[in-house]
């Protein structure tokens, strides 16, 4: 199986070189990896903390921790590798303490020995659902101790099938799994492995310490001169099929709108659907438009401040983008259908603060329902939020007692 998966991660590698031909995204992945060995900076004789993210979601998992464990120990070197571009590019717009941050080259024995070799970790965390085996078994040669960070399972991971002994013993070579909820945790325990902490979601942790550092944004208060916005995050084409005829129906409610792809067509498509309606962020504000099109990236997280309900897109294609951003205002969330690989999504439905649509009829009466008892709400998500903090406290002080920072 080894061989196998070695083979499927070099044909992976041929296919995104491909697609780097008419894909922007797989082009920066492709040159953010060229002749990299080359330009690898030599690291000071410090002790390594690497954590590994998938791309920027996963990176605000880590946040928390890395923060804490640069804040309690400054001596360290805090490395951060990114499998996306999306993180690559926009990491920094984060508060942070990372000395140093890289791609992480594909999952191939000979990089995996060059990777660990150069930058020597004593510690190795891999967030959320990263399990690169190479990795992971060359970390665990070279001396490294090695976690898998706010980690998360479910049945049909291929950990639990009946071909993935390959997988399962990836898993083995893991020191300890601090896990986001039980589910993941039993899921572990079912195939024999017992080194786990069920320590919860350090997003949670995250978006308390942005509510802390909030600043207010003049461009946005202008625009809202003291009105509540209904706030949309992260829309796609789909969303929008949704949100859109609900903006044209309610022309005294004001809206800010923060498409996903935020390229020149897409928002000038969105401009076109609700003609006369639209300012974008970038332009010089003024109160009088309905619907603030946020065409840049980094205001979304503030500006959920400045609402009163959120939706969330990404529901519909089963890659839901954060709600807890906004919770952690007090804001009720509304997502669509697709959010079952989304635990925070089946707690805020089963507390009553979060809300699946399929439609622009189902969102109509959603919002309706959510204004009758909109202050209620409110406390009541903030409430949970504050609740479910304390992840990154819980594995910080584990990390000391057992495995000697």
């Amino acid at each position: 199986m080894h061989i196998l998966y070695n083979i499927g991660i070099k044909c992976y590698e041929a296919a995104l070189h491909i697609a780097a031909i008419f894909n922007p995204k797989a082009k920066s992945w492709v040159k953010g990896r060229k002749d990299y060995f080359k330009h690898l900076p030599i690291v000071p004789d410090k002790k390594v903390f690497w954590f590994h993210c998938a791309s920027l979601g996963e990176f605000d998992m880590a946040l928390p921790v890395m923060n804490s464990l640069k804040d309690k120990y400054p001596s360290t070197f805090i490395l951060v590798s990114f499998f996306s571009p999306s993180g690559m590019e926009h990491y920094h717009k984060r508060i942070h303490n990372v000395d140093l941050a890289v791609y992480l080259p594909t999952d191939s024995p000979s990089n995996a020995k060059r990777f660990i070799t150069h930058f020597k970790p004593e510690k190795a965390f891999f967030v959320k659902y990263e399990f690169w085996s190479n990795y992971i078994f060359e970390a665990k040669k070279q001396h490294a101790q090695v976690f898998s960070l706010c980690a998360i399972f479910r049945d049909d991971h291929r950990f639990f099938k009946w071909y993935g002994g390959f997988f399962r013993e990836t898993l083995r070579q893991i020191d300890f799994f601090y896990t986001q909820n039980e589910r993941s945790s039993l899921l572990l325990a079912d195939i024999g492995i017992t080194n786990f902490q069920t320590t919860g979601d350090t997003r949670f942790d995250r978006v308390i310490d942005n509510k802390k550092q909030l600043v207010s944004n003049d461009k946005i208060e202008s625009f809202l001169m003291g009105e509540k916005a209904i706030i949309l995050g992260s829309t796609w084409p789909k969303d929008e099929e949704i949100l859109i005829p609900f903006i044209l129906n309610n022309p005294t409610q004001k809206f800010i709108l923060a498409p996903h792809t935020i390229d020149e067509a897409h928002i000038v498509s969105i401009e076109q659907q609700l003609t006369g309606k639209t300012l974008r962020y970038s332009d010089t504000l003024h109160s009088d438009s309905q619907v603030l099109i946020l065409n840049t990236i980094g205001n979304l997280s503030n500006a959920y401040s400045y609402g009163k309900i959120a939706y969330i897109g990404g529901g519909f294609s089963g890659s839901l983008h954060n709600i807890l951003e906004p919770a952690v205002f007090g804001l009720p969330v509304i997502f669509g259908p697709k959010f079952k690989r989304f635990p925070e999504a089946s707690m805020f439905i089963h507390a009553g603060i979060g809300f699946t649509v399929s439609d622009s009829s189902e969102f109509d009466k959603t919002i309706k329902k959510i204004e009758q008892n909109i202050d209620d709400l409110s406390q009541k998500t903030e409430a949970i939020v504050l609740k479910n903090t304390g992840a990154s406290v819980k594995i910080i002080a584990h990390l000391e007692n057992n495995f000697g920072i």
